[in-house]
């Protein structure tokens, strides 16, 4: 059997952040190869059949354990394909040419993002090394086909719909947060300072509050690092100063997204920028697949997977409509449900890891 090493972040629970929740999936879901995933430690509950290599000490990728990359160099050796699904850095590229240093391992990029903001034209291509590169939206894809780069094809990123999918609020989920069962919930499962939507939610959540009495407003967002902390205080301050801090819930990291998801009625993402952020958010595609309606901004990458049969679209320069959509789907709940059935048949029919895994299968094989 083939050997495949994925190159990723540490693989290990909780499954809150996209990158590990994907390739915890690819390796889980693939048939035909031996998937082999990088590790802080052993992980009991990970599968047999995924062989871990634990060369992290920690399930944070900070400096340190990114160093630890360079154990790789021997380890790289024994199989046939490298898959490196980390987002390419002149730093990290130069990393990974070390470590393959001669090996005879076919190699495979995931492109989740183009770093635009960070990198001239130059520098993406330069920065893009492998004998395969897969995109996760067509704009990537074309972009990188622009500046010369070969052998590029693009692929959905893919989830597990048989664990993201419409169940029942979860009692005890709506305990632990103090929500009660007739709340109107609303999620937003984003992040604190990238994106460019907290400040907006800010200002819009009184008003919202006023229309919809009932409403209690969901950030489900992990504080990642010390920006995100000071925000948050910022916010909590800002909500007691305007007497609403009883309608906000901070999950902060919670494992079990699929609760939140299903606990909500609404799930927004009314973002400005997706500078850092995936190409297709993979928190939006789990939304969607748990059949809700979601509210998404307007911004051209967003337009590659929503639409007006899935989603409903607001102006990322006009948090007023948000307010407005979060009204109308309150007064109209058959609305949101219609919406919601029609997001899941798109996850089907789009990010069905199953279907996901045999592209990359077909991939694979084509390289060897």
């Amino acid at each position: 059997m083939k050997k495949i090493l994925l190159v990723t972040r540490p693989i290990t629970p909780p499954w809150d952040e996209a990158s590990k929740n994907f390739a915890y999936f690819l390796a889980k879901s693939t048939g035909g190869f031996e998937f082999n995933v990088l590790t802080p430690g052993h992980v009991d509950s990970l599968e047999k059949h995924i062989v871990q290599q634990p060369i992290y000490t920690s399930a944070h990728l900070d400096w340190g354990q990114r160093l630890r990359i360079f154990k790789l160099a021997k380890l790289v050796r024994g199989f046939d394909i490298a898959h490196f699904m980390l987002t390419p850095t002149k730093l990290n590229t130069l990393a990974f040419k070390i470590v393959l240093g001669k090996s005879k391992a076919k190699t495979v990029q995931t492109i989740a993002t183009l770093r635009e903001d960070l990198f001239s034209d130059k520098e993406l291509k330069k920065v893009m090394f492998a004998d395969l590169v897969i995109t996760y939206s067509d704009y990537a894809k074309h972009k990188l086909e622009s500046l010369g780069v070969g052998n590029v094809k693009r692929i959905y990123p893919g989830i597990d719909l048989d664990l993201y999918k419409p169940s029942p609020k979860d009692d005890a989920v709506l305990r632990f947060f103090n929500i009660d069962e007739k709340d109107f919930v609303i999620s937003y499962p984003g992040e604190y300072t990238r994106l460019g939507a907290t400040d907006g939610l800010v200002e819009i959540l009184p008003k919202l509050f006023k229309k919809i009495p009932n409403a209690k407003f969901v950030f489900a967002c992990r504080v990642k690092n010390e920006k995100d902390a000071q925000k948050k205080a910022e916010i909590t301050e800002r909500f007691k100063k305007e007497n609403i801090l009883d309608k906000i819930v901070f999950t902060d990291t919670f494992a079990d997204m699929p609760k939140i998801y299903n606990m909500s009625d609404v799930v927004v993402f009314p973002v400005k920028d997706m500078k850092g952020k995936f190409d297709v958010p993979l928190a939006v595609i789990e939304a969607f697949a748990c059949e809700k309606p979601v509210v998404i901004s307007d911004i051209p990458i967003l337009g590659e997977f929503a639409n007006a049969d899935n989603s409903v679209i607001i102006s990322h320069k006009d948090f007023d409509q948000l307010v407005d959509s979060l009204t109308g789907l309150h007064a109209d709940l058959e609305m949101g449900k219609a919406l919601g059935k029609a997001a899941r048949k798109y996850t089907q029919d789009n990010f069905d890891i199953k279907n996901v895994s045999e592209e990359y299968k077909k991939a694979y094989e084509s390289l060897l």
